[in-house]
C-alpha cells in the first residue's frame, strides 16, 4: 500500500487537489512533450483518469506511456489499472493483466513516471491548464 500512497502523493503534486479533477487537462513545459490527463469517470469515493503523452502534437498517442489510474479518495491511494488503454497503443505483457507481478510493475511504472513528470516541470493543476 505504500506504493499506492506514494502514487497518490505524487499525483497530487502534479494536479493539485485530486478531488477537483474534471474534463481534460494538458501540460507542455518547454523541456518535455505534451502531457494529457482525461477524467474518465468520477464518483463520490473514486476518480478514474487516463494519463498519456501526446507525441506528434495532435490527438494521436502512438507508443506513448498511457496509463489508466483509479484514485481512491478516502484511502488516499492511486492505483494504475491499465496500460495502453488508448486504441493503437502497444501493451507490454509484463504490465498487462491482473496478477500481482503485473499490478506491481504497473504501479512502479506510474510512480517513476510521476516523479519524472514533476522533474520535467509538468503541472496539471487548475493554474496549469
Amino acid at each position: 500500500m505504500t506504493l499506492y500512497e506514494s502514487n497518490y502523493i505524487r499525483l497530487g503534486g502534479l494536479v493539485g487537489d485530486v478531488r477537483d479533477l474534471a474534463g481534460t487537462r494538458r501540460s507542455h513545459p518547454a523541456a518535455d512533450c505534451e502531457l494529457r490527463l482525461d477524467v474518465l469517470e468520477r464518483g463520490p469515493y473514486t476518480t478514474m483518469l487516463q494519463l498519456t503523452y501526446a507525441f506528434g502534437g495532435g490527438d494521436e498517442f502512438p507508443d506513448a506511456p498511457d496509463l489508466a489510474v483509479r484514485i481512491y479518495h478516502d484511502a488516499r491511494v492511486a492505483e494504475a489499472h491499465g496500460v495502453g488503454t488508448t486504441p493503437g497503443h502497444a501493451t507490454s505483457r509484463r504490465v498487462d493483466g491482473d496478477g500481482l507481478e503485473a499490478r506491481w510493475a504497473r504501479n512502479v511504472m506510474l510512480n517513476k513516471w510521476l516523479e519524472y513528470l514533476a522533474d520535467r516541470g509538468h503541472c496539471l493543476g487548475a493554474a496549469g491548464r
